[in-house]
């Protein structure tokens, strides 16, 4: 999937080796399927016209699925074509995260946390998750704490201006990360798919679309080093830690109608 995953397990068993190993090859088998990065793959080939739906790998079709009932949710800002070609990564990311987990958690782990390229699923805790600056490299933007956390990031730190509006083609601006923070029941899965979206909607858009969702938070780094955040991003925040770890002050005055704050600076 064009990414590094990771895992921490605080709680290993004696077949914590061997279920990270039938991770791995979930994985591999998840990428094999359904990366569009790859020309054998089944979602390539589907692409192509090459390979029928029903034909395909069963994993298909309910990715499909899952993608059109997210771009329902968002006004059609989350697409399985945001430019055309087929890639349903934006929700397959998230999920191959949340299997993980999954598969852990069967395992009898209680206590873990799996990590996909800016995606995030605790189980357990507290956790403490970083969110990469992306315009501060090697730095972050803030740290998140809490148990049983679903964190997904969308931006620019990793590969650049790469998220599309589907509405225009064209990659969406106004922000350079935003990341939604949900719980291990919304999942990583939508809350990921959710993030593409949002991010996709702008900044303002973007907060006031995450601020209307239950459970749902959200942090906008703007590309001149402004942040907004939703009304209740802060309780995610670690009690106390150094300067980096911590959102600046919000500005008394003018804050959004989404209920947001903002304040220009880092964190």
């Amino acid at each position: 999937m064009g990414t590094v995953f990771s895992f921490a397990v605080r709680d290993p068993g004696p077949d914590t080796e061997e279920t990270l190993r039938r991770i791995t090859a979930r994985l591999h088998r998840i990428d094999a399927v359904l990366s569009p990065y790859r020309p054998d793959s089944d979602i390539s080939r589907l692409d192509r016209g090459e390979l029928a739906l029903d034909a395909c790998h069963p994993d298909v079709p309910a990715a499909l699925a899952h993608c059109r009932t997210v771009a329902e949710e968002t006004d059609g800002y989350f697409s399985a074509r945001p430019a055309g070609r087929l890639d349903p990564s934006g929700w397959v990311k998230g999920w191959a995260v949340e299997e993980a987990s999954r598969m852990l958690t069967a395992a009898g782990s209680r206590q873990h946390c799996v990590s996909g390229g800016g995606d995030v699923q605790t189980t357990g805790g507290p956790w403490r998750i970083g969110l990469a600056d992306p315009l501060r490299p090697g730095r972050v933007a803030a740290v998140l704490a809490g148990h049983d956390l679903a964190v997904a990031t969308s931006g620019t730190a990793e590969r650049g201006a790469h998220v599309v509006d589907p509405h225009t083609g064209r990659p969406a601006e106004g922000l350079a990360s935003l990341t939604l923070v949900g719980s291990a029941g919304t999942g990583i899965a939508r809350t990921d798919a959710w993030t593409t979206a949002a991010f996709a909607m702008g900044p303002e858009r973007g907060l006031a679309w995450a601020g209307r969702h239950p459970g749902v938070e959200a942090l906008a780094l703007l590309p001149d080093g402004a942040q907004r955040w939703t009304a209740g991003f802060a309780r995610h925040l670690p009690p106390a830690g150094p300067a980096d770890w911590r959102l600046p002050p919000a500005a008394p005055a003018k804050a959004p109608a989404t209920a947001t704050g903002h304040a220009p600076g880092h964190a």
